[in-house]
């Protein structure tokens, strides 16, 4: 260690180069890094809608139905003329409407009233179309200046052409918010005026080189993508800030900065080291995840982890010693009060928080289990936006209105138009489309045009599409998919596969379910070790998982008892993050008690370990819980949405347990704790009189 500081502090230019150029390369490869918009895209390959999306791929030209544009005021005529318009649209393949149900030829008035009001009502009429993968934007802007802001665009391409409009964008704005208010805590915290630059300069080279560092993955998620540096951002300020703390404090040890600074990296080392493989432990449990989202979200971040502890152990500490006489002329008073007393007013809460925490427990841990989950994109993220209009629209003139493909094995006409029969009958099932439906079984498919039966069949496979009136998701969505699986089953046994949002979504819920449980046990286990390493204490990794962990249960289980729903990413992202990143606040406190412990009696020992940590935490705390906020104020998405509002909320819910709850149980269980960690040496009761009585004899001397 020795060598490593003494090559940093004599090798500073290099090393600042090197920084800079790795920052300017990855900023422009940036540029090159792909964003997958498409959610289902990472389901795993044994899912049936992903088996069914690559035999869709493979065996059909034609595409699924995955947007829904809604005409309103339009006579027969005029939705036909429509319909031409929208297939000609660059990257639009098929658009279906009540022409391909039914003969339009005769009066409406004599056919199945189900199947006509589901395309065309009260003068409205809903389009299906198919707009192929990698066009959404393109082709839903066309559509758009097609139709009119009077009208309607729904669907899965959509909500793909929203979020690429949108993300981008949106990561600018939350970084134009969040960063003036990440300096404003770095300045009332910091003693120069240089400081807080130093931090984000540290920490935005370890954002820009993870960004480009993404290109190796190939592409990244767009959820990964909104993310990232937000997150990376928040949870590693610390490292920075600890370092420069440790490199302040040592300049009045030390002749010159460069010895300061080498006793800063040697101090500041192992407690970076350490706050940064709890977090790195939090991110490596998504990877672990079914669902493949999380792999995405968890080696993004993960590495973003380890950068941020690169560049605030060798870039900053070089980075600082450039700019030196630029700190010393910009030194201010201490703008943040000492805060050495604080635990007077702490202290009285103990009991209080103890008390609260043992009649919350249960009820949140018990309500956190029931939270309900959202899947889908589509929801509602309480921003008034084009896409949350047209979905009203579109429900108040049509109801709710889904697509799903089934495909069966090809070969029995017969039984395709039984099976067709059967799917109409079901409760929400509005309309079906099959060749055996729509040509009709006395025509073989070979006397058939291929621009008709290309709809339908492909080599091994037959394709049925169902049209329901459920929304995406939720228990009648999935029911319904459960339904016309089970009818198709009856036909073909378990060769059956089933693709469309509702399918999807389906598939995305069985997965989390499995997920979510075993990413918790896998984070929590892994960060247990790393508290058990760290205290060596059979009591301690207990104590503060306990803190940390009923925070998170009440944060969960407020969607519970207020009657909402959350994005399921949000809460497999929330379970692991909130316990890697604030974990961090317990250790540092619990660390400080236990040092102190050693030589003044408990209740001395938590008041200086508070005074002396208390504002340390505070800073954390308020920059990741700004930067939670900040992207829950900023996106439209209700994913990212949600993450940030269970992240800003746990982090505030995490400093209120440390700060009152924490101290509360390390004094209640003291007696228990000195005698389950290795080599504790807490000061007893013995040994403080037996110190007094030698100083009290020292002084009669």
């Amino acid at each position: 260690m020795d060598k490593f500081a003494y090559y940093i502090t004599h090798h500073k230019k290099r090393i600042i180069v090197l920084f800079v150029a790795a920052a300017i390369v990855c900023a422009i490869l940036t540029m090159f890094v792909g964003v997958n918009y498409n959610m289902a895209d990472y389901l795993p390959e044994e899912a049936q809608s992903t088996q069914a999306l690559q035999i869709m791929r493979e065996e059909f030209e034609a595409g699924m139905p995955n947007t829904n544009v809604l005409v309103k005021d339009v006579s027969i005529t005029d939705a036909l003329s429509y319909k031409e318009s929208l297939a000609a649209i660059e990257g639009v393949t098929d658009v279906m409407w009540l022409d391909d149900m039914v003969d339009i030829v005769q009066p409406l008035e004599t056919m199945e009233q189900g199947t006509v009001e589901g395309f065309y009502k009260n003068g409205n009429a809903l389009f299906s179309v198919t707009i192929s993968e990698g066009m959404e934007k393109s082709a839903v802007d066309e559509i758009w200046a097609l139709i009119g802001d009077e009208n309607a665009v729904t669907g899965e391409a959509a909500d793909v052409a929203a979020m690429q409009q949108a993300t981008g964008a949106e990561v600018s704005n939350a970084l134009l918010i969040l960063l003036p208010v990440v300096l404003a805590i770095l300045i009332f915290s910091s003693s120069s005026w240089i400081d807080p630059l130093l931090y984000i300069i540290a920490i935005g080279i370890s954002i820009l080189i993870n960004m480009g560092t993404n290109v190796f993955f190939g592409e990244i998620s767009f959820m990964t993508n909104s993310v990232s540096p937000i997150l990376q951002l928040a949870v590693s300020l610390d490292y920075a800030i600890f370092l420069l703390h440790s490199f302040s404090a040592n300049r009045k040890k030390y002749a010159t900065a460069e010895q300061a600074m080498q006793q800063a990296v040697k101090e500041s080392v192992s407690t970076v080291f350490a706050s940064a493989l709890t977090t790195l432990f939090g991110f490596l449990a998504l990877t672990l995840m079914d669902f493949q989202i999380g792999a995405d979200l968890g080696w993004a971040l993960a590495k973003g982890i380890i950068l941020s502890f690169i560049s605030s152990i060798v870039f900053l500490p070089a980075f600082t010693l450039v700019m030196v006489k630029a700190i010393d002329k910009t030194r201010h008073r201490p703008l943040l009060p000492s805060f050495k007393n604080v635990n007077r007013f702490f202290s009285k809460l103990a009991i209080p928080a103890l008390i609260l925490v043992a009649i919350i427990i249960v009820p949140s841990f018990l309500g956190q289990g029931q939270t309900g989950f959202i899947y889908g994109g589509s929801s509602a993220s309480g921003t008034e936006s084009r896409s949350s209009r047209s979905r009203e629209e579109m429900r108040e003139a049509f109801g709710q209105s889904t697509v799903m493909a089934v495909l069966v094995p090809r070969g029995d006409i017969a039984k395709e138009a039984m099976l067709t029969k059967d799917l109409e009958q079901l409760p929400h099932v509005t309309g079906v489309m099959s060749y055996a439906g729509t040509v009709g079984t006395a025509f073989p498919a070979e006397f058939i045009g291929e621009d008709v039966t290309g709809q339908f069949y492909s080599e091994n496979y037959a394709r049925i599409i169902a049209y329901t009136d459920t929304p995406d998701e939720g228990d009648l969505a999935f029911a319904t998919v459960e339904e016309i699986t089970a009818v198709a089953q009856s036909y073909y046994g378990e060769d059956v596969y089933s693709v469309g949002q509702s399918a999807n979504l389906y598939d995305m819920k069985n997965v989390v379910e499995r997920d979510n449980q075993f990413v918790t046990i896998i984070a929590i286990i892994a960060i247990f070790l790393v508290l058990l390493f760290t205290f060596r204490s059979g009591t301690l990794p207990f104590i503060l998982l306990l803190t940390i962990e009923t925070g998170i249960w009440v944060n969960l289980a407020i969607p519970y008892f207020s009657g909402e729903s959350i994005n399921f990413i949000g809460y497999l992202v929330l379970n692991t993050v909130q316990l890697g990143a604030t974990v961090d606040y317990a250790i540092l406190l619990t660390t400080a008690y236990m040092r102190k412990r050693k030589l003044m009696p408990q209740k001395q020992a938590m008041h200086e370990a508070m005074g002396e940590n208390f504002k340390s935490i505070l800073i954390s705390a308020g920059t990741l819980a700004t930067a939670g906020f900040t992207l829950y104020a900023t996106s439209s998405n209700p994913a990212v949405a949600d993450i940030g509002l269970l992240l800003g909320r746990g982090t505030v819910l995490s400093g209120i347990m440390v700060l009152c709850f924490l101290p509360g149980m390390l004094r209640l269980f003291d007696k228990v704790i000195a005698k389950t960690t290795y080599k504790s040496e807490f000061l007893t009761e013995y040994k403080e009189k037996k110190r007094i009585g030698e100083k009290e004899a020292q002084n009669e001397i």
